[in-house]
């Protein structure tokens, strides 16, 4: 007994010894435990039990299991869509990678990861409804004190906004998620240093990103993200791009079930449900001109290749945007709102211009924001960088919300003349018909070629007379029928 007592010690120490440790490592686990079996039988079943679970835990450490959870992501959404997945159980995920897509009756969301981990458990299906504060999945971390740390400041019902934290810097407050604030920290990039360009000033990742490009002397190109490939493009056309060369037609597919399907109202169509509702009690007045385009057509042939060479696609749209800013200069009370108790008008200082878009996601409407401080050329980069997230299936609550005044060219997809219906707060809506070469007679009373486009408008009656608005669509062909008068008036 005492010598299997001083063997057992024996073991022990050469266990715990470094040399033996190191050996230990290097061979595989066959032969980790065909080295210990055989001392079990002298050594007891303790020793066996102690030694294999040392090995495990020098090999394998692994954190607590958090619940991540969908927070609230603002204007009152209480419940989303989950759209998609992009991830599996056994998956492992890290920082910034996408978890999935969630769709609102405002906007679609990509939900990103916070943590390094693996993938547990995923809560909802696809098509699923997923509730504000409850958990998305759960997520197998990879640390352990300062993941729980995180969890206990951002799931907090109470302070779960977006997922913001808070903190004093220099008499402000910055924005940004604990990862954000490991990436600057990681990079010694102070946040007061850098410009949020997320909903009310939030540091988003790409503000850290374009800050350090900028500290290390890389150029960031002025382009917008890179166009989508054509079968992507083709599958969220956005009605507000005008396009010189027509996509050749699809036909659609005949849908036969033979029988009744009968599915909840979700996401886009339960909100255009909500909106229009909402717009029908607007005693609507009605408005319809033509407009002679040859000289901008001539115009945007000229600058289309410089604009190309700049990487922006220049369409007829960022025209008539910068068209309707300058008229609502002249005419304010087209970009403002009415209160529900029809008590109060607010003007507008902004001139958001929202554009219709045809997406396959439905009628989405994201706005270019501050029209009155931006180019002809900076307008046309915005709609590029919104066509793309059209495309994708991307555009937010930021692009969606806050616009004051609406164009929509249902001309791109085919159609002279439309009925618009305003989208409240709004007051005005204007919709565009397609551009047709047709004969009319010039200044001398010959006949020649003219590129005509028909614009229907409607306006909130309760505030905006006949008058009020001709005389708005007539500065505004103005502008487009002599585009250089556009320069004259342009900040």
């Amino acid at each position: 007994m005492a010598a299997v007592t001083r063997g057992s010690f024996t073991v022990f120490r050469r266990l715990l010894s470094q040399q033996y440790r190191r050996r230990c490592f290097r061979l595989q686990t066959v032969r980790c435990v065909r080295t210990v079996q055989p001392l079990s039988f002298s050594c007891g079943r303790d020793l066996q039990v102690f030694s294999s679970r040392m090995l495990h835990t020098a090999v394998v450490s692994r954190g607590p299991i958090v619940q991540f959870k969908l927070s609230d992501i603002g204007e009152g959404i209480m419940e989303v869509t989950v759209k998609e997945w992009y991830v599996k159980e056994g998956d492992k995920v890290s920082q910034f990678d996408s978890i999935c897509e969630v769709q609102s009756d405002k906007a679609s969301v990509t939900i990103t990861s916070r943590y390094d981990g693996v993938i547990k458990k995923l809560y909802y299906d696809v098509d699923a409804t997923a509730l504000v504060g409850k958990p998305l999945v759960d997520i197998e971390t990879e640390s352990s004190s300062e993941v729980i740390q995180e969890e206990d400041v951002v799931e907090t019902p109470a302070m779960a906004r977006e997922e913001h934290t808070h903190q004093e810097i220099k008499g402000h407050k910055t924005q940004a998620t604990p990862a954000v604030r490991r990436l600057a920290m990681e990079n010694n990039i102070k946040l007061s240093e850098v410009v949020g360009t997320g909903k009310d000033g939030r540091i988003l990742k790409e503000d850290i990103l374009n800050f350090l490009a900028k500290q290390t002397g890389a150029i960031l190109p002025p382009a917008p993200p890179p166009a989508p490939p054509p079968a992507a493009a083709a599958a969220a056309r956005p009605v507000s791009t005008a396009s010189a060369a027509k996509a050749p037609p699809t036909t659609p597919r005949p849908a036969f079930t033979g029988r009744d399907v009968t599915e909840p109202l979700k996401g886009f169509h339960k909100a255009m449900v909500k909106t229009m509702t909402a717009a029908l009690k607007i005693p609507h007045f009605g408005y319809c001109d033509e407009v002679d385009l040859t000289r901008l057509v001539s115009l945007r042939s000229e600058l289309r290749s410089i604009s190309e060479a700049r990487g922006v696609k220049l369409s007829y749209m960022p025209f008539f945007i910068k068209a309707a800013s300058l008229g609502l200069l002249h005419f304010p009370i087209l970009n403002s709102s009415l209160d529900e108790g029809c008590q109060n008008i607010t003007y507008k200082a902004s001139h958001n211009i929202g554009l219709a878009m045809d997406t396959s996601q439905g009628l989405l409407v994201p706005n270019v924001k501050n029209v009155q401080l931006l180019s002809v050329f900076e307008i046309a980069q915005e709609l590029n960088r919104l066509q793309a997230l059209g495309a994708a299936g991307q555009l937010g609550t930021t692009e969606l919300t806050g616009g004051t005044f609406t164009l929509s060219n249902i001309g791109s997809i085919g159609g002279t003349y439309a009925k618009p219906v305003i989208l409240p707060p709004e007051v005005a809506i204007g919709a565009l018909g397609k551009i047709q070469i047709l004969p009319r007679f010039d200044a001398s009373g010959q006949v020649v070629r003219a590129h005509i486009m028909n614009v229907s408008w409607s306006a909130d009656h309760r505030i905006i007379d006949g008058a009020t608005m001709c005389r708005f669509s007539n500065l505004w062909r103005e502008y487009l029928e002599n585009p250089a008068s556009m320069v004259l008036d342009l900040k």
